[in-house]
């Protein structure tokens, strides 16, 4: 088991090796949400309720539902980013090509948080979707979403300590490392391009060093 996992941590590595990478640009520069838009399903609440930062680190309630989208639309890259839960674990996600209208359930490609289930991917509206191993996901007619689910058991850390998530996005191929271990690889992705979002769904959850770095 322990060969295996080094096996696929050692591939996500050669991915990026192979594909090329440019300069690592810093997403979130540790003092505000410049470069990022917000998005509350509640009108009637101020996002900066919701959203925070403070010493280098995003902070998110979780609730009400919503999420803060970058500003630029992004392919072809690799995503870093530290995700830690206050108190009790619940649910969030990182959405990736995320594309059309603001809205709480937006065409996208989610990489799950949920907890225990960071790893999985989610097919959000129809025109989202994947291939995972070897079989086709995609919402339904008249459905939200589907998921994914990792292929390995849970490696999450505990709230109160920080788990990283690396993502690389490369042509229609995603693949999703948690914690160094690379959980679940997506191909045929009907998205390859878009808006990177953070969900509050859930309860308070925190965000750092978010990085992008750009692959040939």
């Amino acid at each position: 088991m322990k060969i295996r996992l080094f096996l696929l941590t050692l591939s996500a590595v050669i991915v990026l090796t192979l594909s090329g990478c440019g300069q690592s640009v810093a997403l979130f520069n540790g003092e505000n949400l410049d470069g990022w838009q917000t998005y509350l399903e509640d009108k009637n609440i101020d996002p900066a309720t919701v959203w925070s930062v403070k010493d280098g680190v995003i902070h998110c309630k979780g609730k009400p539902n919503g999420f803060i989208r970058t500003l630029e639309d992004y392919s072809n890259y690799a995503l870093h980013l530290e995700w830690r839960w206050v108190n009790k674990p619940t649910n969030s996600g990182v959405l990736l090509h995320s594309t059309g209208d603001n809205k709480i359930w937006p065409l996208c490609i989610e990489a799950q948080l949920k907890h225990e289930h960071a790893g999985d991917f989610v097919t959000i509206q129809q025109g989202s979707a994947v291939t995972v191993n070897g079989q086709r996901v995609q919402p339904p007619a008249g459905k939200i979403f589907n998921v994914a689910a990792k292929q390995h058991d849970s490696n999450e850390k505990p709230a109160g300590q920080w788990n990283s998530y690396d993502i690389v996005c490369k042509d229609d191929t995603i693949t999703l490392t948690v914690n160094g271990i690379l959980q679940n690889t997506a191909t045929n992705t009907s998205l390859t391009s878009g808006a990177i979002s953070l969900q509050s769904e859930g309860s308070p959850i925190e965000f750092r060093n978010i990085t992008i770095t750009p692959l040939q």
